[in-house]
């Protein structure tokens, strides 16, 4: 049975289950697993402040903090299980942030799943991924919503007045389509192959990842590692433009601006939790390619106290300051009054947790999710500085939303 074949059964049979996908292209990484009902899940809303426990028919509140809760979980958890699933990003309630309506229909702003059945998933057949996809349009992007424009001009202000030094200013897109959940993800994972690709189910809500983003990794030397990303561009349409392309993001002052704050900033959030002199950068803005974009990423990495937990290592960094800017605090209230819809799962950070402080986890960006009702959501946005332009900004954020619209064939809808 291919790994496709293998998914397709999983998420129709298992109301509880993922696929931590490395992509087409990259075997080893990916593992796929599903709940039992007697299986323990976790899920949090942060607009009532509720932890609620899982198993079987079972549902009970169990904490108001879901850091603290899993971390309690994990220390209970035999060391061959592990968690799986996602924050979102208002799961700091001590970090400001724009909370959802309290509804049961909405998506949970965290899920976790410990599980027992695994298996990992080795390279599937290329053919089998080219027969899940069809031709879609590509998305345009006409003009700058006055929404948007109000936005940037808030945040330019900030700006100027020294308040923040940069601010990743995001919006959301609602589109309606009844395509299965499982089909939408093997379509994504071809239209947009990256190393941290999932699928997660839990009942009716799932998340799609395509993200290219390491949030965190720890590993078993209590080593921690964060790859942010900050300064994109559009792939060309020819190799000679698709290398210009690419030489600009490497040497424009303004992308290598925006991405060394961002690296100060998760290098005093390591400091926070790592040995005293442990913190480095191996990689400074480095340039990756992906399907649609090229990307400036750079590396930071230290070795974790041993008086921290990996659940609490997670937690200091969270959300990724790639999807805040700098300084964190303050630009989160910015980003709290201008930004105009919650950003929920978006910007969050998903993937595996081991009891023994071992995580891998990615940024929750070119991302897709829905509550089962044939509405899907998609985050998207950008870095903002005092050199950005609405235009410009608000056109990067199209490129970003381009293949996961492809999906369902439609077009990027402009105000």
């Amino acid at each position: 049975m291919t790994a496709e074949e293998r998914f397709a059964e999983m998420a129709s049979s298992h109301p509880r289950c993922f696929w931590l996908d490395a992509g087409p292209g990259n075997p080893g990484r990916s593992i796929m697993g599903a709940l039992r009902d007697d299986d323990i899940s976790l899920t949090y809303d942060a607009g009532r402040g509720e932890v609620l426990r899982h198993r079987g028919g079972d549902v009970s509140l169990v904490g108001t903090d879901i850091f603290t809760v899993l971390g309690d979980e994990l220390a209970r958890t035999p060391q061959d299980e592990i968690w799986v699933g996602y924050f979102g990003y208002a799961c700091r309630p001590d970090l400001p942030a724009r909370i959802s309506r309290a509804d049961d229909s909405a998506m949970p702003d965290a899920i976790w799943m410990r599980t027992r059945q695994t298996w990992t998933i080795g390279q599937s057949p290329a053919h089998l991924a080219r027969t899940t996809t069809r031709p879609h349009p590509a998305p345009s992007v006409n003009s700058t919503p006055i929404a948007y424009t109000r936005a940037f001009d808030e945040v330019q202000r900030e700006l100027r007045a020294g308040n923040t030094y940069e601010v990743n200013l995001t919006h959301r897109i609602e589109v309606q389509d009844a395509i299965d959940p499982a089909v939408a993800y093997l379509r994504l994972r071809e239209l947009n192959p990256a190393p941290y690709a999932g699928f997660i189910q839990h009942h009716g809500f799932r998340l799609l990842s395509s993200s290219p983003e390491r949030y965190a990794t720890i590993d078993r030397h209590r080593r921690i590692e964060t790859r942010p990303i900050k300064g994109t561009t559009p792939r060309g349409t020819c190799a000679d433009d698709d290398e210009e392309l690419r030489r600009d993001l490497a040497s424009n002052p303004r992308f290598r601006a925006e991405n060394l704050m961002i690296v100060d900033l998760l290098r005093n959030d390591l400091a926070m939790v790592c040995d005293p002199g442990s913190v480095m950068v191996p990689s400074l803005m480095e340039v990756e390619s992906y399907a649609s974009v090229h990307q400036l990423v750079t590396t930071v990495r230290g070795r974790l106290r041993d008086d921290v937990t990996g659940i609490e290592a997670l937690r200091a960094l969270f959300p990724a300051g790639s999807m805040t800017g700098a300084p964190k605090l303050r630009t989160m209230e910015i980003i709290r009054r201008v930004e105009t819809t919650p950003r929920g799962v978006y910007s969050g950070a998903f993937g595996w947790i081991a009891p023994d402080g071992r995580a891998d986890l990615g940024v929750v960006i070119r991302s897709l999710t829905t509550t089962g009702n044939g509405t899907w959501e998609l985050g998207t946005g950008g870095g903002i500085t005092v050199r950005s332009t609405a235009q410009d900004e608000y056109a990067e954020t199209g490129w970003k939303a381009e293949r996961l619209l492809r999906v369902f064939g439609t077009p990027l809808a402009c105000d």
